[in-house]
């Protein structure tokens, strides 16, 4: 069943982190990237129909990172009540059941501090059959148990851990948690992967600082953790929410696969995209909406429908440096 799922689902969707082989430096390369990934998500048929719903239950994480909007959060400690997360998965089962798509349990929030967590995964598994499951943490809410019963999930996708630095002076002064405690808990996931627990891919992520730092905490993944893969990821300015990363950049000449997301907040707010974190671009509300009913606005069907490049459309698209793979 857990293969049979993954064929499907690969075939018309790929994991958002894969794909990518070139240089996350080069701008031009991400660019081309970011085309032909909308394209592909185009050609998969998912104008019609999300290919991530991001659904934030608990607007609530345990870091303080400089490169995340979280510690500004207006709505931080926002929890988003049983019922309308039932509402929103019923929302989504009228997704047909031969298209797949992503959900991840997350916005800007560390998914393990939701007590609901487990709950909320198995309603999703029995009345989302099609949806793959993925998981991005920074590890340190990890427990033996959680772990256990992450390994129950169905249709699980993949684990990205967001370590982001080798060693305890950097990690602790930027993401405020204790980098012992942190690689105790992925040791104890390693290990638990080894054992057949997990059987999905597990990634240790790095939001790029320079390429010498880069390339050192690759190393120190490989050395220190073989089964999981290395991963850096791009520094973003969350649409001019973190003030200075974005100053460098320009807007893409290219269409955004962000087009094909839905990013709910856990006030029932849609976010215009992953990248708007504080929900100041909103363009529905759950509450009073269905999903489809958001996702399908004229406005965003034409988006998805033209893959325009983003310098020829509205705010805040239209001045937006967002480039990832």
């Amino acid at each position: 069943m857990f293969g049979a799922f993954f064929k499907a689902y690969r075939k018309r969707y790929s994991d958002p982190n894969r794909g990518f082989r070139g240089d996350y430096y080069n701008h031009d390369q991400l660019v081309r990237f970011a085309a032909k990934k909308a394209e592909r998500l185009k050609a998969a048929g998912l104008v019609d129909y999300p290919a991530i719903v991001h659904l934030e239950t608990l607007a609530n994480c345990n870091a303080s990172c400089n490169f995340c909007p979280y510690p500004s959060l207006e709505r931080k400690g926002t929890r988003m009540p049983d019922e309308l997360i039932t509402k929103v998965i019923d929302d989504l089962c009228d997704i047909p059941k031969d298209v797949y798509f992503q959900f991840a349990p997350y916005k800007v929030s560390e998914p393990f501090l939701e007590s609901r967590l487990f709950d909320i995964l198995e309603l999703v598994n029995r009345k989302l059959p099609n949806a793959s499951v993925s998981i991005i943490t920074n590890g340190s809410p990890l427990t033996g148990k959680k772990i256990e019963q992450l390994g129950t999930v169905k249709n699980l996708a993949y684990i990205n851990v967001s370590m982001n630095f080798d060693n305890p002076e950097e990690y602790e002064k930027v993401m405020q948690l204790p980098f012992a405690r942190t690689v105790e808990r992925v040791e104890l996931l390693h290990k638990m992967h080894a054992d057949g627990v997990i059987r999905c891919p597990v990634r240790l992520t790095r939001v790029a600082t320079s390429r010498n730092d880069d390339l050192s905490f690759t190393h120190w993944v490989r050395a220190n953790f073989p089964r999981f893969k290395p991963d850096i990821a791009p520094r973003h300015d969350w649409i001019g929410e973190i003030e200075g990363q974005g100053d460098a950049l320009v807007v893409p000449d290219a269409p955004c696969h962000r087009w094909f997301d839905m990013s709910i907040t856990a006030t029932g707010v849609v976010s215009m995209c992953c990248m708007d974190g504080a929900a100041q671009y909103p363009k529905g509300d759950v509450n009073t909406s269905h999903v489809l009913e958001i996702y399908n606005q004229p406005w965003l069907r034409e988006l998805r429908q033209s893959l325009l490049s983003r310098r020829q459309t509205r705010s805040p698209c239209n001045g937006c440096t967002y480039l990832s793979y």
